[in-house]
């Protein structure tokens, strides 16, 4: 099939600019030319709206479906299917053509919308999660029989509680083994486990290490769960390439973010979407003021790792039924970055994070015709990507979404 897009203003990531240089063709799911004409088999008249790339989202969770933690407990896989399914599909419309999900098992998903039963955005994945005992990825309930051996491993559809460098070396071969783009641990406290302070460091040296060198052996890397700056420091210096969320982070740990290469994914739109939602939803006292703490130290770890250096992806970390607040994102970093700066997090970072530099984030020809039509011009009010009527189009692979 063949897709021609007429007089639409396109931005070009490159040059982080808008021009206007005539019709995009897509044939087999690519962008084949910019400025030809062609005959079409689906033609779009654009009438003037911006062409944006479609937008990366680089710290999702499908297998975390509802912001109801009891239900997580109980549902069967039926039902996780219908819901995860349903998630999908409204991110996909909601202009993500591609995710990186951040921990859990999403396979029959993937497999779903490859094979046309379900409609979703690209997914690259670091399978379960995972944590030691008692870590933020430790999601079983209630007490547990003690283990009668170090070695003993515990798994959920969310992650593997794994202890010991040997442990976690068998859990992070499991992982690639089944599939896994990356692998993600946890090596600090989170906000909705009950039990762990958000600065608990988690996770010992070594025990990072041995993650971190499987990941390498596979020509892939680890991501870490992490908030406080002792825990940030730790998991880079042992070899982490990318630290999800940070909102704890100092000036030290930046400095040595930057000096190891590291990048950093905030998620901010997930603690505003707790604030909002969470009482509502059933979470306890202790887990909202957790969430009170890393809410105000969202944008000021933003400036603190920005002006370290450190490089910034795009990400979000909303659960459930807060994933409706996704193009949030946009409007909470903008209050102290610019539009340039958010949008090359997603467009440059994140696609080199998902392993498809060149194929997505970008309107060029080779890359993936996933596009997004808007009548935002993202260079002057990018925070207005975030209204409900921002989009007016989503395009993936060259198939408009009805």
């Amino acid at each position: 099939m063949r897709l021609v897009i007429r007089n639409a203003r396109r931005l070009d990531v490159g040059k982080m600019a808008i021009i206007e240089d005539g019709p995009l063709v897509a044939e087999a799911g690519k962008i084949v030319s910019i400025g030809e004409d062609a005959s079409a088999d689906v033609e779009i008249d654009a009438k003037g709206s911006f062409m944006l790339p479609g937008f990366i989202d680089a710290h999702v969770h499908f297998r975390l479906a509802t912001l109801d933690f009891a239900k997580l407990q109980r549902w069967s896989e039926v039902e996780f299917g219908i819901v995860m399914a349903q998630l999908a599909k409204e991110t996909l419309r909601r202009g993500f053509t591609t995710v990186r999900d951040l921990g859990g098992d999403v396979e029959g998903l993937m497999r779903a919308i490859k094979a046309g039963a379900a409609e979703g955005p690209r997914i690259i994945r670091a399978g379960r999660m995972l944590t030691q005992t008692g870590g933020h990825g430790d999601a079983e309930s209630g007490p547990r029989p003690v283990p009668t051996c170090a070695c003993e491993m515990r798994h959920t559809a969310f992650g593997i509680v794994a202890d010991g460098p040997d442990a976690v070396r068998k859990a992070a071969r499991h992982n690639l083994r089944d599939g896994s783009d990356f692998l993600k641990i946890h090596v600090s406290g989170g906000v909705a486990s009950p039990a762990d302070p958000l600065e608990s460091v988690q996770y010992t040296a070594a025990e990072i290490a041995a993650a971190c060198e499987e990941a390498r052996h596979r020509q892939t890397y680890v991501a870490a769960h992490a908030y406080s700056a002792e825990s940030i420091i730790m998991a880079v210096e042992n070899g982490v390439h990318t630290i999800e969320h940070g909102n704890m982070i100092d000036a030290g740990a930046a400095a040595c973010m930057a000096r190891c290469g590291a990048v950093m994914v905030p998620t901010l739109s997930t603690y505003e979407a707790m604030d909002l939602l969470g009482r509502k939803m059933g979470f306890p006292e202790a887990n909202l003021v957790k969430n009170s703490k890393v809410l105000e130290a969202g944008l000021r770890s933003l400036e603190i790792a920005r002006d370290a250096g450190v490089t910034l992806g795009w990400g979000t970390d909303l659960i459930g039924e807060s994933q409706a607040r996704q193009r949030r994102e946009f409007a909470i970093r903008a209050e102290v970055e610019t539009p340039e700066e958010i949008l090359r997090s997603m467009y440059e970072v994140n696609p080199k994070l998902c392993g498809l530099s060149g194929e997505i984030g970008t309107l060029t020809p080779g890359a993936v015709a996933d596009i997004v039509l808007t009548k935002v011009n993202p260079l002057e009010d990018i925070a207005a990507l975030g209204g409900d009527d921002a989009i007016e189009r989503v395009i993936q692979a060259g198939r408009p979404i009805d």
